[in-house]
């Protein structure tokens, strides 16, 4: 079973950085995917970027490319967002997600665990 424990939210004014962190115990297939994913008040939750854990392969939502970065630590099985450049519209719940399997379409939906989530807000 795996469980998912995110941590680093906080309030941060625009154009600063934070770092998320999430903490996968019983993880130890490198068939997994490791996503973060944002929802917003009275917005759906969505994509922002994901990380094979075999290999390292990244993707990005087009919102945030360029600003944040996923990376993984397999030795301590965390995976990392780090934000620079943070705007106010970066303010959401974020969520660590993991998918088992070859592929994934990145969609929400397709998510096998999801951790409890934590807030980051972004002041003007």
């Amino acid at each position: 079973q795996v469980q998912l424990v995110e941590s680093g939210g906080g309030l941060v004014q625009a154009g600063g950085s934070l770092t998320l962190s999430c903490a996968a115990s019983g993880l130890t297939n490198s068939r997994y995917f490791m996503g973060w994913f944002r929802q917003a008040p009275g917005k759906e939750r969505e994509f922002v970027a994901a990380i094979k854990w075999g290999g390292g392969s990244t993707w990005y939502a087009d919102s945030v490319k360029g600003r944040f970065t996923i990376s993984r630590d397999i030795g301590k099985n965390t995976v990392y967002l780090q934000m620079r450049s943070l705007k106010p519209e970066d303010t959401a719940v974020y969520y660590c997600g993991g998918h088992y399997g070859s592929t994934w379409s990145l969609g929400p939906g397709e998510v096998d665990y999801w951790g409890q989530g934590t807030q980051v807000t972004v002041s003007s």
